[in-house]
């Protein structure tokens, strides 16, 4: 396995990710912005861990659990939003009947929410430099 091929590759494909969370927002497809945000932070963390193991990332949708296993050094509060992330996958893809995380997401939410996976994705990204 070529390392830096893969974790470029992951790097581009995280980088497509957050634009197209970006793009959903101003559709103002809110919860499938947060999906593609989860995408964006799970493929800069792939390339994270491609970096520093040198062999192919895990087919993980959990977060913090790939952090973990990358050996990323993270704050409690980190910790806790890679929780939170991790959440907005599974509410996207698998709603209850009631549709309460479409409920939830609103302008306002979204907008907090993909402000706050782009501090982190900038910080995860400054680890590939």
């Amino acid at each position: 396995m070529d390392a830096e091929r893969v974790k470029i590759f992951w790097k581009e494909e995280a980088e497509e990710a957050l634009q197209v969370a970006k793009h959903l927002f101003e559709k103002r497809d809110f919860s499938y912005a947060l999906f593609f945000g989860h995408l964006a932070i799970e493929k800069i963390l792939k390339a994270i861990y491609v970096m520093i193991k040198k062999e192919q990332a895990p087919y993980l949708h959990n977060l913090l659990a790939l952090a973990e296993q990358a050996g990323i050094s993270l704050s409690d509060l980190r910790k806790e939003y890679l929780i939170k992330i991790t959440a907005f996958n599974l509410e996207s893809r698998y709603p209850d009947e009631k549709r309460s995380f479409r409920k939830k997401c609103d302008e306002e939410y979204t907008g907090k929410e993909l402000r706050q996976i782009e501090e982190l994705f900038a910080w995860l990204t400054s680890m590939l430099q």
